[in-house]
This record gives C-alpha cells, sequence and structure tokens, in this order.
C-alpha cells in the first residue's frame, strides 16, 4: 500500500534544489578509479550520512511523483541498486525485485546480456518476479553508458512489465546512457 506521502514533503523547487545541492556535496570524486583518466563518483559519504541518503531517496521518488500509486515493481540493479531501490519500493509500497548477476537467484530465472568495455556480462531475474502488464521502474545508482540499465528494462519488458521510468541518482551525461535507453523516461538526481 502507497504510503500517503512517500517522501517527508513534497518538494517545490527551492527544496529540491537544497536537497540536490546537499547530496552532490557528498558525492566523493576518486580520480583514475578504477583506472587512470577516470572520476569515480562514490556515492558512499551519501550513505554514511543519514540526511543526505534521505534526501537522495525523497529526490528519486520526487522524480516520478506523477507516477505514484501507478507503479506495481521496482527493480533494482545489482547491487548499488539495491541500496535504493528497496527503500523507494517500501516508501510506494510496492514489491522489489532485484536484478541479478547469473547464478544467484535459486528459482527459475531469465537472462540478458550487455556490453561491457571489454566484454560482455548478463543480468538475471526470476521468471515469476513481475507479472505481465505490470509497471515497472528500474534504479540504479549510476547511468553511464546505459548497457545495464537497457538489459534490465529488457528483462522487465520480456516478462511483460512496462518500464515505466529508469530512476539513477547519478547521470553521466556525456557516455550517452540516456540514448541507449530509447524513448523510456530516465530520470537523474545529479548530472556530470
Amino acid at each position: 500500500m502507497l504510503h500517503a506521502f512517500p517522501v517527508r514533503t513534497l518538494m517545490d523547487d527551492s527544496a529540491r534544489e537544497a536537497a540536490r545541492a546537499r547530496v552532490r556535496a557528498k558525492v566523493r570524486t576518486v580520480p583514475d578509479f578504477p583506472r587512470k583518466g577516470i572520476l569515480f563518483r562514490d556515492i558512499t559519504p551519501i550513505l554514511a550520512d543519514a540526511e543526505a541518503m534521505r534526501d537522495a531517496l525523497d529526490l528519486q521518488l520526487d522524480a516520478v511523483r506523477d507516477l505514484w500509486g501507478r507503479i506495481d515493481r521496482v527493480c533494482g540493479i545489482e547491487s548499488r541498486g539495491f541500496l535504493f531501490g528497496m527503500a523507494i519500493a517500501e516508501r510506494l509500497g510496492v514489491g522489489f525485485v532485484p536484478l541479478r548477476k547469473p547464478g544467484k537467484l535459486p528459482a527459475a530465472t531469465i537472462e540478458q546480456a550487455y556490453a561491457l568495455e571489454y566484454g560482455v556480462d548478463r543480468l538475471a531475474v526470476h521468471c515469476d518476479a513481475i507479472s505481465p502488464g505490470h509497471r515497472v521502474v528500474v534504479v540504479d545508482d549510476l547511468l553511464a553508458t546505459g548497457g545495464t540499465a537497457q538489459a534490465a528494462c529488457h528483462l522487465a519488458e520480456r516478462l511483460g512489465g512496462r518500464v515505466v521510468a529508469c530512476v539513477v541518482l547519478i547521470e553521466l551525461a556525456g557516455l550517452g546512457g540516456r540514448h541507449r535507453l530509447g524513448l523510456r523516461r530516465v530520470e537523474s538526481v545529479l548530472t556530470y
């Protein structure tokens, strides 16, 4: 059941920007990680600060407030998508669906491959996690090239779900992930 107000308070533009600034201030930029030339956006300081974590969740929920009461499942992408996805699902009063690496789910699954910079990886979901017609929100911490998010959407759609939004904490706009998701709605709290 949907909580009366999934966020602490409904956000106006001023509150939204103040919360966004508090969250952005907690993102740690680590140069040359995991390899030289990469600026890694570390969200662990957000997770370590209860107020920043609450702001991050409120902002993600606020981004899809027009969908409140019209979402059936939240899918979280392993592993950091679990951190926000479960909390978002709980606040919305809907089920959470973990999208995991192959071999990690105990019942019958389907899998979807996606390209990495140097190879291919896969995501899996239980075959009974999403029913035909379910309205699904896909959640992850980061949208970069979009391969993982695209695979997550394909899994939900193969089970008959309809992806109504993809919600991420951070979008790396220069890597084109949003375009890879086609016409699907993409909401990001922070853009770099």
